[in-house]
This record gives C-alpha cells, structure tokens and sequence, in this order.
C-alpha cells in the first residue's frame, strides 16, 4: 500500500555535531568551546587551563551563516 503524501512543507533535521559543539547567547551570538581540552594538560599553568573553560564567539560571517544552516533550532 502506498505512503500518503504529508501535506505542507519538509521537517527540518538538525546536524547534531553542530549542535553539540555551538551554543547562543542571550543576545542571540553563535558561542563555541575551545580545542585541546582532551589530553595532555598536566604541563598547561593553571591559568591557561581556566581559559579553556570559556566559550568564545564566533567569528566569521560566513562560519555563523554555515552554523545557522546545519542546525536552525539552536538556542
């Protein structure tokens, strides 16, 4: 028996990787993380590991643009 077609337009599906890594603000800024927080931190100063602790905005028109695309849910 065949499928009915659904009436309206497609589900937008979310690109979960990019969901994952990105965050927004409250003012509505793309966030990331920072890399190197896996391993191989015993030798950073305390400092330099506080600081991977930060998210950091995204830079980039066409980056923001990109992430926007792939995952149009994000809040």
């Amino acid at each position: 028996m065949p499928r009915k077609q659904k009436e309206g337009k497609f589900k937008l599906k979310t690109h979960k990787a990019t969901s994952k890594r990105f965050g927004v603000t409250g003012s509505g800024k793309i966030v990331r993380t920072k890399g190197g927080k896996a391993h191989l931190r015993r030798k950073r100063s305390k400092r330099v590991k506080a600081l991977f602790a930060e998210m950091v905005p995204v830079k980039g028109r066409g980056l923001i643009k990109r992430v926007r695309r792939l995952a149009p849910n994000l809040k």
